[in-house]
């Protein structure tokens, strides 16, 4: 384990002052007058302000020699990483035009600047998001039917189903399309006001001319819920037809078709999609090409029978908004498609947190090996460092190399096979911020004379994870356009500090950054950049599809148990999100052995309801024993480690006995016993008499112990301590409990008309 060398000396300029004048009387009794108009009071001043620079210097010598020794080792200290997310546009005052932004366009939150990192077509249009959902009818609705359908001389007919038009608003939570009449996200794209032809045939055709043969940039981002990560060799798999986005199909008078039994048979035109991301697991950007503008309609002259009914778009009930829809987008799920969304717009696209330095001069080459030059901005982002020297006005590039042992000498040597990395490579440090050219035989000098240019990116790290809408447009937006971001940016990270690395010299110097041993699986995973991990559980071959088999039933499996450090929706037990899980799976993947399967999971929980009756002594206040009573039996059955303990986290991960419930939190394959929950409650001071212990799972009955197996951990749901008995489980749930189940829809969804006076 490596030692944190003292510092040489912490005296400030203060206190040397101090100490050199309580010398005085002893060395010259003669020196009388200590205030600040005495000029020997001055030198002294001046020479405690040297000295206290020299010591300042001094200190930093052990830190520059521990990274120094890092870096022979080759244990690279981790960069900081940019946080991203995705931002909308849109065009509310500009002309009625669909303007290509380019990508890297700036945009800022305060004075923190975000890029973008593709371009997109914004399109001159509103979006409104809707859903249709099951209703039950009234007697009152049922009669209104009845008499409408009468009105056209018919009866009302059998096998409908009734619905409301339920706008999609993501501060009211997520969607399950599941949980829709059609499985379907109804779009509807409105054209502003300002652009309407009033008075012609068609009020929107200018508006349909504009989206013609356009790109529509649809920002889709699911739920982060997810049980399983398995870490598997290639890209990610895409599962986009899963997912179909369709537009309206009208005949060309714009009438619609009927089936047989006289119900309405609406047909739509499937666009084109395209994504490099899985819409189902992971937020991302779905371009649709928009076919011409006489196939940007919709139905028209559909009566009140007609309208809302079936595949039909669902009735919107405002007028207002009737009035400014140009068309509609359907995003349908497949059968097999699990969609829950938590958020979706247009005009969507990806951006991430960096500065760029486009042209920083560095010191002039000077024609020696080993050359070093320091980028002004540390640590920078790996990813886009370029260096160009310019001698006898000839432009050079340099590209940056893993090991310049590797790189082409500077004059090749006949008959010699050359390397496949160039002679005009660099090493780079990101987290140090230095460039390091070779010396010759490895990779080019920078000849005597050559000027030195750095194109290179840097983050703000962990500040760029910020929160929703803190986004604005930038300086070079298009006026009239606005930007935001819709979601928290994620991803952002600092760079990895020189005691963080020296923790890795041992497990470095065994295995090189490869998984092996369970420590390894443990470390690595620590070290995931963008993510803040409470806890790390390592399961040599098990598989969670095996259990309850017992650790040792599968193997080339190993599953890590993973949980987020802060999960505001659950403080007391952290879920694993998918972009947690993912973020992880990356770091850890390209480590793996080949025969190795990894998979990551988040803890599954067991409701737990606990009730405690206590004895306090005499003179002590009851309330302060209870809630130090209810502080202790959370704290034991908390799946994180101890909040105010006195060891860093990471530390305790790597060094800490396995299964120590005081660093680990509660220990895996642990039996929540009433025993148990008895000991720690007669543990707390002023307890005198423990009366009685109630445990019980979920909404079942009192129990003696609840089992813990596999990745199950116990999540306190509800707590009671009072003094005297213990509270009935039954009073203290509650009435809670679920509804009946009701019928399978009927086969054709009607709207549920609005109230009207």
């Amino acid at each position: 384990m490596p030692l944190a060398p003292p510092p040489i000396d912490t005296r400030t300029y203060r206190q040397l002052v101090d100490e050199t004048l309580a010398r005085v009387p002893v060395h010259t009794p003669e020196w009388t007058n200590f205030t600040s108009a005495d000029p020997g009071v001055t030198l002294v001043q001046l020479f405690a302000f040297l000295t206290e620079s020299l010591l300042y210097r001094a200190n930093q010598i052990p830190e520059r020699n521990r990274a120094k020794f890092l870096q022979l080792l080759g244990v690279p200290l981790r960069t900081a990483s940019d946080s991203r997310g995705l931002v909308t546009f849109a065009n509310e005052r500009g002309a009625l035009e669909s303007r290509t932004l380019q990508g890297d366009l700036e945009l800022v939150a305060g004075e923190m600047p975000f890029r973008t990192i593709s371009g997109l077509d914004v399109l001159p249009v509103e979006a409104r998001l809707f859903t249709k959902r099951s209703a039950e009818p009234t007697e009152a609705m049922l009669d209104y039917y009845a008499l409408l359908y009468a009105s056209y001389g018919s009866a009302l007919p059998g096998g409908l189903s009734y619905y409301q038009t339920v706008p999609f608003d993501p501060a009211q939570g997520p969607i399950d399309l599941a949980d829709t009449v059609d499985r379907s996200l109804w779009i509807a794209l409105l054209g502003r006001p300002a652009d309407a032809m009033t008075g012609a045939p068609d009020p929107w055709i200018k508006v349909r001319e504009t989206l013609g043969g356009r790109t529509l940039s649809l920002g889709l981002a699911p739920t982060t819920e997810v049980e399983l990560v398995t870490a598997a060799p290639g890209q990610p798999v895409v599962t986009s037809e899963l997912l179909a986005f369709e537009l309206p199909q009208p005949t060309a008078d714009g009438s619609l078709l009927f089936d047989a039994t006289g119900k309405p048979q609406p047909s739509y035109r499937r666009l084109a999609a395209r994504a490099d991301f899985d819409p189902l697991t992971a937020p991302g950007v779905v371009q649709l090409s928009l076919p011409a503008a006489d196939a940007l309609v919709s139905w028209r002259n559909l009566d009140p029978l007609e309208s809302g009914v079936g595949d039909l778009p669902p009735a919107l009930d405002d007028t207002a908004l009737d009035a400014r829809l140009v068309t509609w987008l359907r995003v349908r799920a497949t059968g097999a498609a699990k969609v829950r969304l938590r958020w979706a717009g247009i005009n969507a696209v990806f951006a991430h947190q960096r500065t760029r330095v486009r042209a920083e001069r560095l010191a002039d080459g000077d024609g020696t090996p080993d050359q070093v030059r320091r980028l002004a901005h540390a640590p920078v982002l790996a990813d886009g460092v370029t260096i160009t020297s310019v001698a006898a006005d000839e432009e050079t590039v340099w590209s940056p190399v893993d090991d310049l042992l590797a790189a082409a000498p500077e004059v090749p040597l006949p008959g010699a096979e050359i390397p496949q990395a160039g002679a005009n490579v660099f090493l780079l440090d990101a987290e140090a911020g230095t460039i390091t050219f070779g010396d010759g035989l490895a990779g080019r000098r920078p000849p005597a004379g050559a000027r030195l240019y750095a194109r290179y990116d840097h983050s703000e790290g962990a500040e760029g994870n910020v929160g929703a809408g803190a986004i604005k447009a930038g300086p070079l937006v298009p006026a009239g356009f606005t930007a935001t971001n819709p979601l928290p940016t994620w991803g952002g990270s600092d760079a990895e500090t020189v005691v963080d690395g020296e923790k890795q010299v041992r497990r470095m110097l065994q295995h090189r950054d490869r998984l092996v041993t369970a420590d390894d699986f443990r470390a690595i995973a620590r070290r995931t950049p963008g993510v803040e991990i409470g806890r790390v559980e390592v399961l040599p071959a098990w598989h969670p599809a095996l259990a309850p088999a017992a650790v040792g039933a599968a193997p080339g499996a190993v599953t890590l148990l993973a949980i987020p450090r802060n999960d505001p929706a659950h403080p007391d037990a952290p879920r694993a999100d998918r972009r947690f899980l993912d973020a992880i799976c990356r770091y850890c993947d390209p480590r793996r052995l080949v025969t190795t399967e990894l998979l990551l999971t988040g803890a599954v929980y067991k409701p737990i309801w606990i009730s405690v009756g206590i004895e306090v002594a005499g003179g002590l206040s009851i309330a302060e024993i209870t809630e130090a009573v209810g502080q202790r039996v959370r704290a034991a059955l908390s799946p994180l480690p101890p909040v105010d303990t006195t060891l860093d986290d990471q530390e305790l991960a790597l060094y800490a006995p396995e299964g120590d419930p005081a660093i680990r939190g509660w220990p895996l394959n642990r039996d929540v016993h009433q025993g148990a929950l008895l000991a720690e409650v007669a543990r707390v001071s002023g307890v005198v008499q423990v009366t009685g212990v109630q445990l019980a799972l979920g909404n079942g009955g009192p129990v003696a112990s609840v089992p813990i197996d596999g990745i199950e951990l116990p999540e306190l749901v509800g707590l009671s301590v009072v003094a005297g008995d213990p509270v009935d489980l039954q009073i203290l749930r509650g009435d809670a409990g679920a509804g009946p189940a009701g019928d399978a829809p009927p086969r054709l969804p009607v709207p549920v008309a609005a109230e009207t006076c």
